[in-house]
């Protein structure tokens, strides 16, 4: 980490399931654990992105009790103390403040780097560097900060950031936040392009600890009582039954909706335009891996006759598709996913159908 910015804790929220990535993806196999874009998995690429700016010690990760082991090969240099075991999944907001707990515990000044663990980025110094002017702006300014992405189209998959067109003097490619929108339809989604003021939000956010445990405060009181209770007895022989009783009474509710929309702090967005992609489904997969004068998109076996822009998994067998355009074809062991590629977000529905007829060897 630079020298001139202490106090720096990256928080890499890794629980979840991936359930968009169904088949491949499964409850004691998770997303953040597969190798979709390269050598080493997405959870791994996201920890060996920190060192430079934010050293391996002060690296902490959030995840279930049942996935806590299947991760930690995962975590080259993390300390076990830092790894923090969400009792059940509560979405972000309770996770992050559970984080912040952790991280002003270390330091009471902390500033935590929020972090989801299934991103793609592609250009480390450029979001380093991005990394370096937020935390320098948490440090010194009391703000929240998120990382905005630049828009190359009119993405109905993610929130939106609209900043405030104003003169100021704020450093280069930072602006103060407008507001947050929620995931748009396509015609509010090519408004969002065309207007240069929106970016995409990524998710990623830097505040000290104090701070958002404040805005929790604030904002979601019965949350952060809980927080209070759950805080006070650490260290106690009995720390996780009282962690479990407390974490269960807490909403389940994301930051976004609970914290950002609603703050009335500073809120600063940094343009990073650092090469990212938010690995979520199989349809970003194929745009990962496209390339131009490549048809198709294989990982594994397949052959293809008249048939373009498709994406085939398919390590184990070999597949043959004819005559298809747009396809989706992911062959696993037990299972077989084929839908249209632009369907490839109502995977997560097949999840949701498995569950609700107890096919708990699908999961």
């Amino acid at each position: 980490m630079s020298k001139d910015i202490p106090k720096a804790y990256a928080v890499i929220m890794a629980g979840g399931s991936g359930t968009r990535f169904w088949p491949l993806s499964r409850e004691m196999s998770p997303k953040q654990i597969l190798k979709l874009t390269g050598p080493n998995s997405l959870l791994h690429e996201t920890v060996c992105r920190m060192p430079g700016i934010i050293p391996k010690d002060q690296v902490v990760v959030v995840t279930s009790q049942q996935q806590v082991e299947i991760i930690k090969p995962h975590l080259p240099g993390v300390s076990a103390s830092n790894i923090i075991i969400e009792p059940m999944p509560k979405n972000t907001a309770p996770c992050i403040g559970l984080a912040a707990l952790h991280c002003k515990r270390l330091d009471p000044d902390a500033v935590m780097v929020v972090l989801p663990s299934d991103h793609r980025i592609t250009d480390l110094e450029k979001f380093q560097s991005v990394l370096q002017t937020g935390i320098e702006l948490a440090h010194t300014d009391n703000s929240l900060v998120t990382l905005g992405i630049p828009p190359n189209r009119p993405e109905t998959g993610y929130g939106y950031i609209q900043i405030k067109q104003e003169a100021s003097k704020l450093p280069e490619g930072v602006y103060t936040v407008e507001t947050f929108a929620e995931k748009p339809n396509r015609p509010t989604a090519e408004r969002f392009l065309q207007s240069g003021d929106f970016f995409w939000n990524s998710g990623i956010f830097i505040w000290k600890a104090k701070q958002i445990l404040a805005e929790m405060e604030e904002h979601l009181p019965d949350q952060y009582a809980q927080l209070m209770l759950i805080d006070q007895a650490y260290g106690r022989d009995d720390y996780f039954e009282i962690l479990s009783e407390h974490y269960n009474r807490i909403r389940s509710i994301s930051i976004d909706y609970g914290i950002m929309e609603l703050s009335h702090s500073k809120i600063f967005m940094i343009s990073g335009g650092f090469g990212w992609s938010d690995v979520g489904s199989w349809d970003e997969l194929f745009r990962i891996h496209s390339k131009p004068g490549v048809q198709n998109v294989t990982e594994g076996d397949a052959i293809y006759i008249d048939s373009k822009n498709n994406l085939v998994y398919s390590p184990n067998k070999l597949t043959a598709v004819i005559g298809m355009d747009n396809v989706l074809v992911v062959n696993t062991s037990d299972a077989t996913l084929i839908c249209p590629l632009d369907r490839a977000q109502d995977v997560k529905n097949i999840v949701e159908k498995l569950r609700k007829d107890n096919r708990k060897e699908c999961l």
